[in-house]
């Protein structure tokens, strides 16, 4: 079954409440490698070491999440094939202390890229405040469906790149990957068993479990937090990338900062890129 374009752009994808609070903050925060440094009383506040505990900035990616939509044999989409090519963020207001969100996603782009040559779905999510309908972030997701492309579609627009300098990094900050560290970011939402099963792995082309993309991001703007906001989540604004290549459990983290917001993170052990095209803003 092909893809029917106007299917996808115009389908109506229903609203999702999610409750929030102190645990599910400090889970999100601790899943993504913050709280490694005991000695680092900054990111105590993110994790529950006060009497409250301050949302993470990157947090509502995962918040009201419409699920894994794509695998509805109405799209069309090929889902075994399709890959997370990028992810985006705005924050518009800070998440409440406790209390319930509204996640609302919604296609933006479908762009049909050739037969054998694939697709790009672009979508957006807003996040709410489900009792006052504050605006709360919007999220920017782009997936590349592989197997999906000669259906006929628009061939455009196609969102462009940002390029990070040809420079030293101004910054770096170095993150472990835990062995366990897919274990425990599955309880996000995300229970893909690509990202703890080996049968699964190896029939994926993967030596062992890879770690989720989006964890990989939050670990990117933790980062981002620490070298460019001192871990003041008040002066994060936005983040937008490019996923290059999958990352391991267990491997070690180097985010590369410079201070116009641009950014990249690589894996030191194989000193493979494995996000690319990053830019930050926030408020100097």
């Amino acid at each position: 079954m092909a893809i029917d374009p106007d299917y996808l752009l115009n389908i109506d994808l229903p609203d999702v409440s999610q409750a929030v609070g102190p645990r599910e903050y400090a889970l999100y925060a601790l899943s993504v490698g913050v709280g490694q440094d005991p000695m680092d009383e900054r990111q105590l506040r993110y994790v529950g070491g006060f009497e409250a505990v301050e949302p993470f900035p990157t947090m509502p990616v995962v918040l009201g999440h419409p699920g894994f939509w794509l695998s509805d044999p109405k799209t069309g989409v090929d889902a075994v094939r399709l890959v997370h090519g990028e992810q985006g963020i705005t924050i518009h207001a800070p998440c409440p202390a406790s209390g319930t969100v509204v996640g609302k996603t919604r296609v933006t782009g479908l762009v049909d890229k050739g037969e054998g040559r694939g697709a790009l779905l672009y979508w957006e999510k807003d996040l709410r405040d489900a009792e006052s309908g504050t605006l709360l972030a919007t999220t920017r997701s782009t997936v590349f469906l592989r197997g999906d492309g000669g259906f006929g579609g628009p061939s455009g627009p196609v969102k462009p790149v940002h390029t990070v300098p040809d420079t030293e990094p101004d910054f770096t900050f170095d993150s472990a990957v835990r062995p366990e560290q897919a274990l425990l970011y599955r309880w996000q939402g995300d229970d893909n068993p690509l990202h703890r099963t080996p049968a699964v792995a190896a029939k994926a082309g993967f030596e062992r479990p890879i770690l989720h993309g989006l964890c990989t991001m939050g670990m990117a703007s933790h980062a981002l937090l620490a070298r460019l906001c001192d871990y003041d989540a008040g002066r994060f604004r936005s983040m937008d990338l490019r996923f290059s290549a999958v990352v391991f459990p267990g491997e070690t983290l180097r985010t590369e900062m410079w201070r116009d917001g641009s950014f990249r993170t690589r894996v030191l052990e194989r000193d493979k890129v494995v996000i690319d095209n990053g830019i930050f803003g926030y408020d100097r």
